[in-house]
């Protein structure tokens, strides 16, 4: 069994991370770190986990954290993993983190959009981005897992084997997204409070979400250059969910056919990325509680440009699940195990 700890276990994703973990058949949970609720039993943070989690809170000491367990899933605020991470915990365990600590290669370009002086930067360069389609070979033989954002695994999965491709200009690339209300954390903010986000829809971060990027960088390395895009969030009043619609020019003479073929190539046989059949788009509702991405796209033959759809989880593809499923990869288990479960409906 991999023994698995986890710091920020009472944040959603953190909350997430143990739902996974507890019907996954090869794993275990020994550390249920907490900062805020330290010495309080973990069913009573999450009634959801009573007479299913017994034990209680721990701290945030991740070197003694490293001695009891084979893996660390950080799922807290930019900054915490990598003012902890070390040689020596690096020697014992495997960590996957859920921050953009190790995202982003340029430590100025992290320390420009996020706004922190970053604590251990030559673990940038070690560091995998876990985007476990594309990184897969990458992420086996890590010991630093950089766990994608929820946004940027929605557009860089929508957009990329185009990028990749040259089937697209990815200069002109716009991502327009919308996420429900968990993709901001669990922590008391007047801004999400129900009667703040009900009956409503909000951009924000607009040409400043931090999220941009990581989007540039990972669809930057498919093209072969840097490229920019502009990316605008929104806030929905929902629990779940993300919906990325992205426009983008074609390149001279692309067809239909031509895009197809090349979603089917990178895409066809992976297990958690769904294609579907031409016509249909994807809705957050036939993935939610899961973790796949469906994946739709509409080419408009008067401007020439193609609109392509991506819908996730944000909390499961977008986060834990990912996240477990990068520790799948890591430790040589089919990457399907613990995570193959269907979508909730309605």
């Amino acid at each position: 069994m991999i023994k698995a700890g986890i710091i920020g276990s009472t944040g959603y994703a953190g909350a997430e991370i143990v739902r996974i973990l507890m019907r996954h058949p090869e794993a275990e949970i020994v550390w249920f770190g907490s900062r805020s609720y330290k010495d309080m039993p973990y069913a009573s943070v999450f009634r959801n986990m009573t007479n299913i989690v017994d034990a209680e809170c721990m701290g945030e000491n991740m070197d003694e954290l490293a001695d009891a367990v084979d893996v660390i899933f950080t799922a807290t605020p930019q900054g915490l993993c990598a003012s902890l991470v070390n040689e020596e915990i690096l020697s014992k365990v495997k960590i996957i983190d859920l921050s953009a600590d190790f995202r982003i290669k340029d430590v100025a370009v992290y320390e420009k959009w996020y706004g922190i002086t970053h604590p251990s930067p030559s673990y940038i360069n070690e560091a995998v981005y876990g985007l476990c389609e594309i990184n897969r070979k990458d992420i086996a033989g890590a010991r630093l897992i950089a766990n994608p954002g929820c946004y940027t695994t929605c557009s860089i999965l929508s957009s990329y084997p185009l990028v990749k491709e040259g089937l697209i200009d990815p200069d002109t690339l716009i991502i327009d997204a919308k996420s429900g209300t968990s993709g901001a954390g669990r922590g008391a903010k007047v801004a999400n409070l129900y009667c703040e986000v009900n009956e409503s829809i909000k951009a924000y971060g607009v040409t400043s979400h931090r999220h941009t990027p990581e989007i540039e960088e990972q669809l930057g390395y498919a093209a072969g250059r840097e490229i920019l895009v502009n990316f605008t969030p929104h806030l929905v009043p929902m629990n779940r969910g993300i919906l990325a619609t992205s426009y983008a020019s074609l390149m001279p003479g692309v067809t239909a056919d031509q895009v197809q073929q090349a979603y089917e190539k990178y895409y066809g046989n992976e297990y958690f990325i769904r294609l579907l059949p031409q016509g249909e788009l994807p809705e957050t509702r036939w993935v939610e509680g899961s973790n796949y991405v469906d994946i739709g796209w509409k080419i408009d033959p008067r401007t020439n440009r193609i609109v392509i759809l991506g819908a996730l989880d944000n909390l499961v593809k977008g986060a834990a699940g990912q996240a477990v499923q990068n520790m799948n990869i890591l430790f040589g288990l089919d990457e399907k195990t613990g995570i193959d479960f269907v979508p909730v409906f309605p």
